[in-house]
């Protein structure tokens, strides 16, 4: 395909994006006010309490919800272009994997998301609200800041889950190797603990529930990355026994 093939290629695909994109948004828009119900409501179990400060605050807070949402309602379609797109340039190994990366990545980022919501985020907004326990501040929050703070989490968690995704991906198309993960083991476990300590309240409990699946998954990255590895110098084989195969029988 020429250049002027390949840019037309990616108007179009982009204007498929650019529609779908716009799309989502305006249906999320429409349910803005619920998201902010079920986020708040988090909050309010544990006694704070939310305000706006700006007029446009509240339009801001539904605008940004609206963006996420409509980014993960339309992320099937995005990466299916964009594989489109890819795919006459990549060889067959690439092909299969992309193909498989792309579910599983979306499964891995949405159950980041899920152990955020029920595990992580509880922890920390129970910690965080018991400092006014003993004092008469009340805890009013800017729904904009706290909007923020919530949808961070979100994809903090839900990039970290992705890793035996990537590992497994970037093995397959030569990348990485298992040795690399194993060698690094004891430095990555630091800095899970690291990351746990930043992300969860200063108690064992708390810091043990953020940073075990952290480590968790980066065994099981290493676990995925050697059988991806595995089967990598294995298919040679495999295709030149079939290629026997076909030139014995053509013979």
């Amino acid at each position: 395909m020429s250049l002027a093939g390949h840019l037309g290629e990616l108007r179009k695909r982009a204007a498929v994006c650019a529609a779908a994109l716009a799309l989502c948004f305006l249906v999320c828009l429409g349910f803005a006010g619920p998201l902010v119900n079920a986020l708040t409501g988090l909050g309010r179990a544990y006694g704070y309490r939310f305000v706006y400060l700006a007029p446009q605050e509240l339009l801001l807070v539904y605008c940004n919800l609206a963006l996420t949402g409509a980014l993960a309602l339309s992320f099937p379609v995005l990466a299916c272009e964009l594989y489109a797109f890819c795919r006459p340039g990549l060889r067959p190994r690439e092909r299969r994997a992309a193909a498989l990366a792309l579910p599983a990545g979306t499964l891995c980022f949405l159950l980041g998301a899920a152990f955020a919501r029920f595990v992580t985020l509880p922890l920390m907004l129970r910690f965080l609200i018991g400092f006014s326990a003993a004092t008469d501040v009340a805890a009013s929050i800017r729904i904009q800041e706290y909007v923020s703070f919530l949808l961070t989490v979100f994809v903090i968690f839900g990039a970290v889950f992705e890793l035996p995704v990537v590992s497994v991906l970037l093995t397959a198309l030569g990348v990485l190797k298992a040795a690399w993960l194993a060698k690094g083991r004891r430095a990555v476990i630091v800095l899970c603990f690291v990351l746990g300590a930043l992300l969860t309240p200063p108690d064992v409990v708390s810091q043990l529930m953020a940073a075990v699946p952290m480590i968790g998954l980066y065994e099981l990255s290493i676990l995925l990355s050697r059988l991806a590895g595995r089967a990598k110098r294995e298919r040679p084989a495999a295709d030149g026994e079939q290629a026997a195969r076909r030139r014995r029988g053509n013979e």
